[in-house]
């Protein structure tokens, strides 16, 4: 009901590289990245470009050779592991708490899960191998079953290849299993099977492109976190997004916490962000509220562990712990990509809590999470809108266009795969010649783009987009920044909402557009 609204959404971000990597295993099933794009400067190999392994892109081909590549087919398709995640964390949540039903509301209502969900990236898809190996771990090292640990093996192994970050379930689990049975047993067996898949993965991919792809993953992962200064902005960074999308945690505040925990708090929180100076009025008290929800939810960690001592305690708060340490201090940018795996950990944590508070008006409860709710379809609507204005865009541009034009575009995600689409090519900076009469669309709200020199420029003029609908995902003016905080440092922002600009340049004289070739 939540996520079927947005089936007809344009593809946005980077589905676009997912969507060519399954067009491409179509074609050519045992080379899935065995073709060069344009997503810089220039083309590249798709095997320098993407940073992630290419399951998600073998489902998406799968679904794609029977009933196409449209968006409702896709969208669809990835409906199945967006249910897998919140029916999965109920009945994970069912052998830590007695509210399993809060633990799968808070994930499905959080906006980091319900926007992720509206997209066709590997994320829910790595979430839902995720919690079904963690579900069946905990079932068979409870069972000693070694048919379900073997499963869970093999599901760890699926969520390594299909987002790199899957790996980190093997210290997760063997840490909870060594708490939980106090010594290494032959479970540990079970945990070298995502190993070997990997190792193979990287084997194959080297002979394939010339170098191991997951090894290729983890040199460009690294931030820059070098100073102090740096990685206190960081951790501002991590809270903020944290907070934001795992948003039950900040609405529940109120009914989980004491008056005098509630304004401490408050008081950090505040304190925090402005320290942090990151803009105007708004966007700082936007930033003190999300990271107030971050703190929030490192406190339901520590109490939890600090109340129970055990091996459950421990592993909720490693799983949040490291998927925080992860998308704030590791990833190359903090994004609600890298803190969606948290979100399930965070709900289940957050019904120990009301459970452990005893008795509780329930119209609290469905008053924190309708709040959560109506933000997280606020938020997705506002995606959505973003989303759609780059594939109508690139419509624009095809109908004004006249017979013979010759048109090039900037930029990449959702609106470079509508332009491809429609027969326009990206710029390649390193031989496209200016000509008389030759046009360049610019989006102003993306990425990778370059200025054009002056003396190439006849005339530019533009086109604009409302999508104003009161918050946005992605926009530097509000600092937004839900794909990445160099737009900003809040997953979401409310405000007024830019209307999205292209800038059409008309070129004149000749030459090479490539700086260094023209020097």
């Amino acid at each position: 009901m939540c996520l079927v609204p947005f089936c007809g959404k344009a593809f946005h971000i980077d589905d676009t590289l997912f969507l060519w990597a399954a067009q491409h295993i179509v074609r050519h099933p045992l080379d899935p990245y065995g073709f060069s794009v344009v997503w810089y400067w220039e083309p590249m190999p798709m095997a320098n470009v993407t940073k992630n392994p290419p399951a998600a892109a073998y489902y998406m081909a799968a679904v794609g050779k029977v009933a196409g590549f449209s968006e409702p087919v896709m969208h669809l398709a990835f409906l199945l592991p967006a249910l897998v995640v919140v029916l999965g964390t109920y009945r994970l949540a069912r052998g830590f708490t007695g509210r399993p039903l809060l633990a799968a509301a808070a994930t499905l209502l959080a906006p980091g899960f319900l926007v992720s969900s509206t997209d066709v990236m590997c994320d829910t898809m790595m979430l839902a191998a995720w919690i079904l190996a963690v579900m069946l771990w905990r079932e068979g090292l409870e069972g000693r079953d070694a048919g379900l640990l073997a499963l869970a093996g093999v599901l760890v192994a699926v969520c390594a290849v299909t987002k790199y970050f899957g790996i980190a379930l093997i210290p997760l689990l063997l840490i909870y299993s060594f708490i939980k049975t106090r010594r290494l047993g032959s479970w540990v067996v079970f945990l070298a099977i995502p190993v070997l898949v990997l190792a193979g993965y990287q084997y194959g991919s080297s002979t394939l492109y010339g170098r191991g792809l997951f090894a290729q993953a983890v040199q460009y992962a690294p931030g820059e976190t070098g100073s102090a200064a740096a990685l206190a902005m960081k951790t501002v960074l991590g809270l903020s997004f944290a907070g934001g999308c795992a948003l039950p945690v900040l609405t529940f505040v109120p009914v989980v916490w004491r008056w005098r925990g509630v304004l401490a708090t408050a008081a950090i929180a505040g304190a925090v962000g402005v320290w942090a100076g990151m803009g105007p009025a708004r966007l700082t008290l936007q930033l003190c509220v999300f990271i107030a929800g971050g703190i929030s939810l490192f406190a339901l960690a520590v109490s939890d562990f600090r109340k129970r001592r055990d091996a459950d305690s421990a592993l909720l708060g490693l799983w949040v712990l490291g998927t925080f340490a992860f998308a704030a201090y590791v990833n190359w940018t903090v994004n609600a990509r890298s803190v969606l795996p948290l979100i399930p950990a965070a709900g289940i944590l957050l019904a120990r809590r009301v459970e452990s508070m005893g008795r509780m008006r329930q119209r609290w409860l469905v008053a924190a999470l309708a709040v959560s709710g109506f933000v997280a379809m606020w938020v997705s609507w506002a995606d959505a809108r973003l989303a759609d204005s780059a594939r109508l865009a690139a419509r624009m541009v095809a109908s004004r266009s006249g017979a013979g034009a010759d048109v090039s575009f900037e930029g990449h995600w959702g609106f470079q795969y509508y332009m491809e689409r429609l027969g326009f090519r990206p710029v390649d900076f390193a031989s496209y010649r200016v000509g008389a009469g030759k046009t360049i669309v610019i989006p102003e709200n993306n990425c990778n783009l370059e200025d054009i020199p002056p003396e190439f420029v006849e005339s530019d003029s533009g086109f604009e987009l409302d999508t104003n609908v009161g918050v946005s995902t992605m926009s530097d003016s509000l600092g937004a920044g839900f794909y990445s905080d160099v737009s900003g440092p809040l997953p979401f922002a409310f405000g007024r909402v830019p209307a999205e600009r292209y800038t059409v340049v008309r070129l004149k004289g000749q030459g090479l557009l490539d700086p260094e070739a023209r020097k």
